[in-house]
């Protein structure tokens, strides 16, 4: 049953990139691009059975426009979800308002990964767009992975205070 879908204005902004997810078998390798050679700095680590991800937080840029680099290997390198295949993971992305962005979004025809909202590696409130639609929902991701971030006050008056500078001018 193909289901028909409404447009209605979007009830919650994307602020800007939050994070970019690369995993690898080894995440060694990857720290040494990332931090020895490019100079990001490390921020922190999250590891979760569950989630078959064992991973460094490294960032680059500073204050409320900070983006994150998550460098990941799997805890299992034969279980799932395989978060070195693809080695661009995800990317994620700052929402203003998360819960009416669901709610709109799935009313649009997107397809959510299982696991609904919850916490992510980094505090904040997440929820993924599946990188497929199915038959429910026929939107997803077209092949990317994409993680809604609900975005902290202080991201969103920085957000703000810019958008607001630039139509000034």
């Amino acid at each position: 049953m193909r289901r028909c879908f409404v447009m209605s204005t979007r009830p919650f902004r994307i602020l800007g990139l939050q994070q970019v997810a690369i995993g690898g078998a080894d995440k060694a390798p990857l720290r040494k691009l990332w931090v020895d050679l490019l100079g990001l700095a490390p921020h922190g680590t999250y590891r979760s059975e569950r989630e078959n991800v064992d991973e460094d937080i490294v960032v680059a840029g500073a204050g409320p426009f900070r983006v994150e680099v998550d460098l990941m290997q799997p805890v299992d390198p034969n279980g799932k979800p395989r978060v070195h295949d693809p080695a661009l993971n995800h990317l994620g992305l700052w929402v203003d308002d998360l819960r009416a962005a669901v709610t709109w979004l799935e009313g649009q025809g997107v397809r959510f990964a299982p696991g609904g909202i919850r916490k992510g590696a980094a505090g904040f409130d997440v929820t993924f767009i599946h990188p497929k639609g199915n038959e429910q929902f026929p939107l997803g991701g077209e092949g990317v992975l994409i993680e809604l971030v609900q975005a902290p006050a202080e991201v969103i008056s920085a957000f703000d205070a810019l958008a607001k500078g630039a139509s000034a001018h």
